[in-house]
């Protein structure tokens, strides 16, 4: 009988603040010690309804009456009163009436986007954890620890974002390099330190890929079938090894008949005659067997001893961590040519395929050299993501990339 009475002596002065029934000097002497009362009241009496909600729990509370009441006449959760508490006791009035950004809109932001991959794309190892793949709530307690109060659903709302499933991101996008940390801190400084006559190259492979009718998305009219057939026969087969000047946005391409060390010779050859005007050249790769081979060491060492007295620059190596294709910037190029030029096509022969692919370069170049910034919607514009080097980004498009 003294609970019911309670209770409803509870709900009535609630109800009676609500109405504005309780006079001014009443609430005075009973809430003297609340700072802001005023602000309060205010809220209760003209404010949004949520913001109503919050001032009369806060109100109630200082008033001493029971927190179940409170919830029960308001109709709240456990968790939301708590937080309703915690931000009125630890930031007034103002964090209390601020309006709370809900985990899709804080998957937009591009600062916890980045703190999230940084730490998704470093093995757990790294962070004292003896797992070979991150947990859920491991990436958000170690997010916390490096101050990031980030939910499990933003986490799960960040990877969807970014077009890979939780499964599948934890396959591709954790690298189990133990020296990850120093080799991306190297390739930071070099970057960050990288001077007008020295330029940074993204190397890889794409392919090799069949040249035939290739599926994709397009606008066809209504009633007309689009189809590609399952069982094709291929006009012949390319792979193209490109390198990416970061500094320049400028691609340096040839095509190849295999993966191997000699290619990338070759191409370290030609770098150095295009970049001859340069005193440093840095090529960086993922670790492939063919990119960190005895070979191309030993050829790396003879033409640096040759550098100086024949005039071309000295060739450094900048590794990337194992397992680390993701992080190879030519990779975001790679998907942008793909989805340009590749999807939808049908090319008669290897030779219009080469065209294509040529053409396609050549007008990137040519218009990176006259807008040295990003800028409109050109055809390039549809690469996965910018072509920089960020720990936090994902060059490698599973869906554009073969």
């Amino acid at each position: 009988m003294q609970l019911a009475t309670r209770r409803n002596e509870a709900f009535e002065w609630m109800r009676a603040v609500q109405q504005n029934a309780v006079p001014r000097s009443t609430l005075e002497k009973e809430l003297g010690h609340v700072i802001e009362l005023d602000k309060l009241l205010k809220g209760i009496r003209s404010g949004p309804s949520p913001q109503r909600k919050k001032a009369m729990a806060v109100l109630s509370l200082e008033r001493g009456i029971k927190c179940s009441l409170v919830r029960s006449f308001l109709h709240l959760s456990k968790r939301s009163a708590r937080s309703y508490w915690e931000r009125y006791r630890h930031g007034s009035t103002v964090a209390l009436f601020a309006k709370r950004m809900n985990a899709r809109r804080k998957s937009q932001d591009d600062r916890i986007r980045q703190a999230v991959f940084a730490l998704l794309h470093s093995p757990p190892s790294a962070h004292g954890i003896n797992l070979t793949t991150w947990k859920m709530t491991d990436l958000q307690r170690i997010s916390r620890q490096q101050g990031q109060s980030i939910s499990r659903d933003l986490i799960s709302a960040i990877i969807e974002d970014s077009g890979f499933k939780w499964r599948k991101a934890r396959v591709v996008l954790t690298s189990s390099d133990p020296n990850y940390q120093a080799k991306i801190e190297t390739i930071v400084k070099i970057l960050s330190e990288l001077k007008n006559d020295e330029a940074f190259f993204s190397i890889d492979e794409f392919g090799p890929f069949a040249v035939k009718k290739r599926a994709g998305r397009k606008r066809v009219a209504a009633g007309e079938d689009y189809t590609v057939p399952q069982q094709q026969k291929s006009k012949g087969n390319l792979i193209i090894t490109a390198a990416l000047e970061l500094s320049r946005n400028q691609v340096t391409h040839f095509y190849s008949n295999k993966k191997n060390t000699q290619e990338m010779i070759k191409m370290m050859d030609l770098l150095r005659i295009q970049y001859r005007n340069c005193t440093t050249i840095y090529l960086s790769w993922d670790a492939a067997s063919w990119h960190i081979s005895q070979d191309l060491t030993m050829h790396v060492k003879q033409r640096n001893d040759e550098a100086v007295t024949e005039g071309y620059p000295i060739v450094r190596t900048a590794p990337l961590p194992v397992g680390a294709q993701f992080l190879n910037v030519i990779g975001s190029v790679f998907s942008g040519m793909a989805r340009a030029i590749l999807h939808n096509s049908d090319y008669c022969s290897v030779e219009a395929a080469k065209d294509a692919i040529d053409r396609y370069y050549a007008e990137r170049n040519e218009y990176f050299r006259a807008h040295p910034k990003r800028a409109g919607h050109k055809i390039w514009g549809q690469e996965r993501v910018r072509s920089e080097f960020h720990e936090s980004n994902n060059c490698k498009d599973p869906i554009f990339c073969w």
